[in-house]
């Protein structure tokens, strides 16, 4: 079993499909496809259950992927970590981010990143919270950038980010924004909700401490960006409860904010997520001393 296999079939993985895999390592697809077959015969097992039109992971290829993914982490681990006693900062840095974290520029942060370290590779995925945190325990990741809720059992570090409080938006003609008063869990009774999937922060905070107010609300709409959320509720087709920075953005203006009042009040909270000190790649460190250094300089 070479490492050369195991990018292959996590690519392959990944992708879901062979010629996107093969497109995304510069390989040809022939290449790719003996690959894959000479691993599942070392194997003895078939690692895809392959159609004309899909490419899935069989038990035994989801029982691979998460060593194999940790075996090509520890790879560069040890080939970056060479490069650094070099006095180079070469490889690649994997970072995830949950969209529109507070507290940071994931654009600006990895901006600056680039100009220090120009021989590092930079790859980004956008991914809601419990992704994120599979993604550094399983070393998919290097570090990321997430929203947390309850505190996970976290062998790593979470560093803090910012921590605010959520509010409710909603259009100028609804009743709330007449009323021009804080309102309580129990007042947003009826209402319909504008929301995230359920794996995003804000979504998380604002589930979990509606539940602990013994309230009920139906989320009719479901989005995964934030613009879209904004223009629904434009729209008055629900209310949303964001964390309160969403309500300072351009595409929010002429929206009405209300306070949230009483027990149980939602608050969201953001965090670098980092793998165990012993674990965490020289770019990552290297991406950390920066935001370290001076973190109100990347702020939104």
């Amino acid at each position: 079993m070479e490492l050369r296999q195991l990018e292959h079939f996590v690519a392959v993985a990944e992708e879901q499909h062979f010629t996107r895999a093969a497109e995304r390592l510069a390989v040809s697809q022939s290449g790719l496809s003996a690959s894959v077959r000479a691993l599942e015969q070392e194997l003895r097992t078939p690692l895809f259950s392959r159609t004309t039109r899909t490419v899935r992971l069989t038990e035994a290829g989801q029982a691979l992927l998460v060593e194999a993914e940790r075996t090509l982490a520890g790879a560069r681990a040890a080939r970056d970590a060479v490069d650094a006693v070099r006095g180079l900062l070469r490889g690649t840095l994997t970072l995830g981010v949950e969209q529109c974290v507070a507290g940071v520029s994931p654009a600006r942060l990895l901006a600056a990143f680039h100009r220090e370290h120009p021989h590092m590779e930079i790859r980004l995925r956008q991914e809601g919270t419990s992704s994120l945190l599979e993604g550094v325990a399983g070393g998919r990741l290097d570090l990321a950038f997430a929203a947390t809720v309850s505190p996970p059992e976290w062998r790593g570090e979470l560093v803090p980010l910012a921590r605010e409080p959520m509010v409710v938006l909603c259009e100028p003609g609804h009743r709330l924004a007449v009323e021009g008063k804080p309102v309580a869990w129990g007042g947003l009774q009826g209402e319909s909700f504008i929301d995230f999937h359920p794996d995003w922060g804000p979504r998380r905070a604002a589930d979990e401490a509606c539940a602990a107010a013994g309230a009920r609300r139906t989320v009719a709409l479901e989005v995964s960006d934030v613009h879209s959320l904004l223009e629904l509720v434009h729209e008055g087709l629900g209310i949303a409860v964001v964390p309160h920075h969403f309500a300072r953005k351009p595409e929010a203006r002429g929206l009405v904010t209300v306070e949230l009042e009483g027990a149980h009040l939602p608050v969201y909270e953001s965090v670098v997520v980092l793998p165990p000190a012993r674990a965490m790649s020289p770019g990552a460190k290297a991406l950390m001393t920066l935001v370290r250094e001076n973190p109100l300089r990347w702020e939104r």
